[in-house]
C-alpha cells in the first residue's frame, strides 16, 4: 500500500544515522515487546512476515513516524491481539491505564497475483508497473513507472503482496533489476545505480 512507512528515495529525513556497536536492545520493555510480538503473530489466522509488516503499514502516519522500532511491534502486537479476538480494545486500554493506539483497518481482504508467468532474462529491459496497491506489497513507490535492466534471475518465490492477505501462496520469478539514479532521480547522479529485488507481478515489458 501507498503510506508514509515507503519512505526509500525521498529527501527531508536526514541521514541514516548508524550507531556503532548498536545492542539489540536499547531498553528491557524492548525485549518484552518482541516476544509479545512472536506470540501475538503465532495466533494469527494467516500468520505469516508478509502480515505482519502489513499492520505496521497500517498504522496512522504521524503515529509511525514518532515511533521507535519496538515502538512499532509493540503496535503491531497489540493490533494482532485485537483482531484476533485475544483481547479487545477497550480491555487493553483498561490494562495499559489510557489510550492505547492501534494500527488501522486493512483496506483489502485479499489479493490475487498478477503475474503472467512471463520469464525475463539477463539484459531484459523493463518498466516497473506504475500502480497504488491497496494491500501489502514490497515494491517501493520511487521506481514504480521507471525502466531497468534485469541484472541477475533469483528464482520462484511466494509473493508477499497475496500471502499478506490470504492462505494462498502463489510462486513467481524474482529478479534483480539495476536502475540509473538519473532514470529515478533526475538529479545528475551519472554513473550511479541502485539494484531493487522485484517479483514478476511488478514488470511490465517495455
Amino acid at each position: 500500500m501507498d503510506g508514509v512507512h515507503d519512505l526509500g528515495g525521498k529527501h527531508g529525513h536526514g541521514a541514516v544515522e548508524v550507531e556503532a556497536d548498536e545492542p539489540v536492545f536499547h531498553h528491557d520493555w524492548e525485549r518484552v515487546a518482541r516476544a509479545l510480538t512472536y506470540a501475538a503473530v503465532a495466533r494469527m489466522p494467516n500468520a505469516n512476515t508478509s502480515a505482519f509488516r502489513h499492520v505496521i503499514e497500517r498504522m496512522e502516519p504521524g503515529h509511525y513516524l514518532t515511533s521507535s522500532y519496538y515502538e512499532r511491534w509493540l503496535t503491531a502486537a497489540a493490533t494482532i491481539a485485537v483482531e484476533s479476538g485475544l483481547v479487545t480494545h477497550e480491555e487493553l486500554q483498561r490494562r495499559a491505564g489510557g489510550r492505547f493506539r492501534l494500527s488501522q483497518p486493512p483496506l483489502v481482504d485479499e489479493v490475487q497475483s498478477l503475474s503472467h508467468d512471463r520469464h525475463f532474462r539477463v539484459g531484459d529491459r523493463v518498466r516497473v508497473r506504475d500502480w497504488h496497491p491497496r494491500g501489502h506489497t514490497r515494491c517501493p513507490g520511487y521506481i514504480r513507472g521507471k525502466v531497468g535492466v534485469v541484472t541477475r534471475c533469483d528464482g520462484a518465490y511466494t509473493i508477499p503482496d497475496v500471502e499478506a492477505h490470504s492462505p494462498a501462496r502463489p510462486a513467481e520469478p524474482t529478479y534483480s533489476v539495476r536502475f540509473d539514479a538519473e532514470e529515478l532521480w533526475h538529479d545528475g547522479q551519472e554513473g550511479v545505480t541502485v539494484n531493487v529485488d522485484l517479483w514478476d507481478s511488478y514488470l511490465e515489458e517495455t
